[in-house]
């Protein structure tokens, strides 16, 4: 069912260059004719709403199948992580509420946990969105929905209180609405190079934070930067017979030779070779000669994420000058964007190149081995797989939201709200997003309200898929 079709949507951000600032303004005051900011909170389940495990068993039938109870048995783990396997689910509520109708490259699945560390080209630690599995255009206000509800479940797994939770949320329902606003006042060329880098001092950090949570961050930032091809190569790899190969640890890590008889582990290597073939060929020259200094010498499986998981997820294990000279690359399945089936299908030809497109036009700095390819009639089914090819480790870092205190939670939601608007700003036209969303506090009340009732709304939907577990509707395996 496709409720509407962003591309074209006269408000996409390549309209805005047609209209005046006055123009553009008033198309944010229209908007709220079609949606009052006050609707922002409201949530019902609409009447035809479907069995949210019906959901996740359609999202099943593509998958590898001895994942899936591994899929499932992570979101057992708690409302938190069924929220983040959820994202059909909520992509399904959010079509059916109302909309703004302004449209950016939308994340998708823009919970709290999808936010991180990561290194720029230059070196440099930078904090973004780093997650694009979903990402096509869509109004700006479900992604926004989908991080303030995961801030609240979030906070009630940790057991704040209401009043705690409810600052948490507005706090970072204000961030963005700031954010936006002062990137509806820039140029274009400044916003698309705005970046969050963290200074070495955590200048900024050390007035927001106390003691305990500005040691945590710390932690983060240095386990981070330790998270290299390097800690892989000593974490994932062994010498054998003086090549490295994939360590076996099932059925997290598996080495393609144990998966199948030699004669398919041969079929499906040069598969992989193949694929890798087409991804580099969608580099541009200059990595494309960088990554041309690489040979492949061992390919694993890999289980990844949550919502992820059972999605055909290979890693890659390339050297060069040496065996120590290591290059580790993902290749992940890319399937339709669980946005999809509401706004229309992706303008792309291959999911992989949704995928990094989004993510070059979300992010303020990308990988450099940033690419896609696609695979006809390959793998393990004969059908046709499109993945996208991203560096395993490259100082990749996250805080985890059950080890934040409500000050922590505060800061680093609101640092999530605000990348997520200066992606939004790139793609979409700030100043009418900034029309709509006004100076006022009606945006963030609203903001508060749908998250604790979305949240009642999850916790219901998490007991409903407990049930199909015990009821052996749904196997798990928490291997």
């Amino acid at each position: 069912m496709t409720l509407f079709h962003p591309y074209d949507d006269p408000s996409a951000a390549a309209r805005s260059v047609e209209l005046t600032v006055a123009e553009r303004v008033a198309r944010g005051r229209r908007a709220r004719k079609t949606a009052s900011r006050e609707s922002q909170g409201e949530w019902a389940p609409a009447s035809d709403r479907p069995d949210p495990v019906n959901l996740l068993e359609e999202q099943a039938v593509t998958r590898v199948p001895e994942l899936v109870p591994v899929r499932y048995a992570r979101m057992m783990e708690s409302p938190f992580a069924f929220f983040r396997g959820g994202a059909l689910i909520m992509a399904w509520d959010l079509a059916h509420t109302t909309t703004s109708g302004l449209v950016v490259q939308a994340c998708g699945d823009a919970h709290i946990s999808n936010f991180g560390l990561f290194a720029s080209p230059e070196r440099q630690l930078v904090f973004d969105v780093n997650d694009f599995d979903e990402t096509t255009p869509a109004p700006w206000d479900w992604d926004v929905r989908r991080l303030i509800a995961s801030i609240e479940i979030a906070a009630r797994r940790n057991g704040f209180s209401k009043k705690q939770r409810a600052r948490i949320v507005s706090d970072a329902a204000n961030a963005y609405q700031t954010g936006m606003r002062e990137f509806a006042k820039q140029g274009n060329i400044e916003v698309w190079y705005t970046h969050v880098a963290l200074s070495s001092d955590l200048a900024y950090a050390r007035t927001q934070l106390d003691k305990d949570s500005l040691a945590q961050l710390r932690k983060v930032i240095d386990k981070a930067m330790t998270r290299d091809s390097q800690q892989a190569l000593t974490r994932l790899t062994k010498l054998v017979d003086g090549e490295r190969r994939f360590i076996s640890e099932p059925p997290l890590v598996v080495p393609l030779s144990e998966l199948f008889d030699p004669a398919r582990h041969e079929s499906f290597v040069s598969d992989m070779r193949n694929l890798l073939t087409a991804a580099r060929d969608n580099l541009s020259d200059e990595r494309r000669m960088l990554f041309d200094r690489y040979r492949i010498v061992d390919i694993a499986r890999k289980v990844v994420g949550v919502g992820s998981v059972g999605t055909r997820t290979q890693i890659m294990l390339l050297t060069g000058r040496d065996e120590d000279d290591v290059l580790m690359l993902q290749a992940k399945e890319a399937e339709a964007s669980v946005l999809e089936r509401f706004v229309g299908p992706s303008q792309f030809a291959e999911h992989g190149e949704r995928v990094v497109i989004g993510q070059r036009r979300m992010q303020a700095v990308s990988d450099v081995f940033l690419t896609w390819g696609r695979l006809e009639r390959g793998l393990d089914d004969g059908r046709s797989h499109d993945f996208y090819f991203r560096q395993l480790r490259d100082w990749k870092g996250s805080w985890d939201p059950s080890e934040m205190n409500p000050k922590g939670m505060s800061f680093y939601a609101s640092g999530c709200a605000v990348v997520l608007a200066r992606a939004h700003a790139r793609t979409g036209d700030p100043i009418a997003i900034t029309s709509y969303l006004g100076t006022g506090k009606r945006y963030t009340e609203a903001m508060v309200e749908f998250a604790k009732a979305y949240a009642d709304q999850n916790e219901k939907d998490y007991a409903h898929f407990v049930n199909a577990v015990k009821s052996g509707r749904i196997v798990v395996d928490e291997a």
